[in-house]
């Protein structure tokens, strides 16, 4: 009778494993996991080129959903990790400026610390990190201003662009809320 038992319960994980479509009980638990693993906030790569530079930012787009955003859930006056999840990460292929700050050709963390009325721009060299939580001032390759406006419509989700100007000038725009903070570009 046991050793009957045991080929029932063998021939019921072949027909199940067969009627699987191929698919191991292994992988499933692994679709399921990816599954679990998707982002509240979309991430997004915004590539643009000023003058010469190809600047590529990626960055996790988090949702305002009625929240108060600066100075609340972005604390005012403290590094931000300028999205959500990860860092914010800057690239370019050639050396810029970013407002008073030089900035050689590399990937960096970008963060920033908003204010009232003027923001921080901080680019860091410790590229892939996760969120603010193991930054590290002294990892900092620089700060640099930014300037504070408020816009004429809400802006629902984070949104970073890069905007190219005339010949080697350009525009960085972080908009959020009613809030956009602004930073020229001078490609080298």
């Amino acid at each position: 009778m046991k050793y009957f038992s045991i080929a029932i319960l063998m021939v019921v994980l072949f027909v199940f494993s067969s009627c699987n479509g191929g698919t191991s009980v292994t992988e499933e638990a692994s679709s399921a996991t990816e599954e679990e693993a998707e982002r509240v906030s979309p991430h997004e790569t915004v590539n643009a080129q000023v003058g010469e530079a190809m600047i590529e930012i990626t960055y996790g787009r988090p949702y305002k959903k009625e929240r108060e955003i600066y100075g609340g859930l972005v604390p005012l006056d403290a590094v931000w990790r300028t999205g959500a999840d990860e860092a914010t990460t800057l690239m370019t292929d050639r050396d810029l400026m970013l407002g008073e700050l030089h900035v050689p050709a590399g990937k960096y963390s970008l963060f920033t610390i908003p204010g009232e009325s003027s923001w921080t721009l901080i680019l860091n060299n410790v590229a892939d990190q996760w969120g603010a939580f193991d930054y590290d001032e002294s990892m900092d390759l620089g700060r640099t201003e930014m300037s504070v406006a408020m816009t004429e419509e809400m802006a629902e989700q984070l949104t970073i662009s890069v905007e190219p100007g005339e010949e080697s000038n350009g525009m960085l725009n972080i908009v959020w809320d009613m809030t956009v903070a602004s930073l020229p570009i001078i490609a080298h």
